[in-house]
């Protein structure tokens, strides 16, 4: 009985100090992370969404508890518009930084893309309870749930068009 209160309080001790680095977001400690990524920023930026989305997933390879490659990745998904697949990639940087105001509006502006009205505007209620109504992230995601689901990306045979159009002649073959 003369051990309680001092074990009551090492172990107060052990879960405060315990916690305090759990939702901190892991930084890079490989400085190539940070090149992959500004040179992924650029690809992106001049249109080379391939080139931007391998210098992305190099390196995710390098670290992969680092959120902002996540981020990076669904605003690729987003610009290609899979917006499932940006959807994946953002609450993959919520698990790693559930704090991440950027990871939630980005996950409700491709929920409302995709025409996921209602799950978007809980992420925007969940925004207005962290950062309050004059946040940037929560004037993103009110703009992009005002202007609603985007047109589905098609293929070319979506067109209707014969696909084996003009193949009705012979090939030779040599």
């Amino acid at each position: 009985m003369r051990y309680t209160p001092i074990a009551a309080a090492l172990s107060l001790f052990v879960a405060i100090s315990a916690s305090t680095g759990y939702g901190k977001a892991a930084e890079p400690a490989d400085p190539r992370v940070e090149s992959l990524l500004q040179s992924g920023d650029a690809a992106l930026a001049s249109g080379d969404i391939a080139g931007a989305t391998d210098r992305f997933e190099a390196a995710a390879v390098l670290a992969p508890g680092y959120a902002e490659i996540f981020m990076s990745l669904a605003d690729v998904a987003r610009s290609k518009g899979l917006q499932g697949k940006a959807i994946h990639y953002y609450r993959q940087a919520l698990t790693l930084d559930p704090g991440n105001l950027s990871a939630i509006a980005g996950e409700g502006a491709a929920m409302a893309e995709k025409g996921a009205i209602a799950k978007a505007e809980q992420n925007l209620t969940r925004l207005k309870s962290l950062c309050g109504s004059d946040c940037a992230e929560v004037g993103a995601l009110a703009a992009a749930i005002e202007r609603g689901p985007v047109e589905p990306v098609r293929s070319a045979d979506a067109s209707g068009g014969d696909a084996m159009a003009g193949m009705d002649e012979p090939v030779e073959v040599n």
